[in-house]
């Protein structure tokens, strides 16, 4: 399965405002990370946490990979990273065990291949756009963090007109943070 895990505001920030290499997630967006303080807990957010730890392998978007500083080269204890990308500098190598694709479905296929039997995890909204509109996006697991950014780069922004039909799995009220589950209906 592939499956989107990521943290947002309640009114769909990602990211704060004027986010950079310098500054990733922009003005006040590590705030959506909060819920982080309680990932060894044996609480919702602990095992919400954990369960992400069991990826197979990653897709990330070529904004947060690079906004990340490429994970130098490692994420989720080097397991495959997937980065899905417009276009690949000549040259450019990146590091570790991630490898540039320019094709959304060939993306989630290696990266399916990759995982095996266990989940593609799916880091930053362009990846996640692009998947959704390919209709190749299994599940998201959402962690909607009690705070109004009012700025910044939304989850959601550039998906078509159409919609999505979600059905909610699963719903984990922590402390300051609800994690939200949902599987895309097809």
């Amino acid at each position: 399965m592939i499956v989107l895990y990521m943290s947002m505001s309640l009114d769909g920030f990602v990211v704060g405002p004027d986010d950079s290499p310098e500054n990733p997630m922009g003005i006040g967006g590590f705030r959506l990370f909060n819920w982080l303080d309680d990932r060894e807990s044996d609480g919702p957010s602990g095992q919400v946490y954990r369960e992400g730890l069991e990826t197979g392998a990653v897709i990330a978007g070529r904004r947060t990979f690079e906004f990340s500083g490429r994970w130098n080269g490692d994420h989720h204890d080097g397991v495959p990273i997937f980065v899905l990308t417009h276009h690949i500098d000549e040259g450019d190598i990146p590091p570790g065990s991630a490898r540039f694709v320019t094709d959304v479905a060939e993306c989630a296929a290696l990266a399916k291949a990759a995982a095996g039997d266990r989940n593609v995890l799916v880091h930053g909204a362009g990846a996640a756009q692009a998947l959704l509109r390919a209709g190749l996006l299994d599940e998201l697991e959402l962690h909607v963090v009690n705070v109004l950014l009012g700025q910044g780069r939304r989850l959601f922004d550039n998906l078509p007109a159409a919609y999505i039909e979600l059905e909610q799995v699963r719903q984990l009220p922590a402390r300051d943070v609800t994690h939200l589950h949902y599987r895309v209906v097809r």
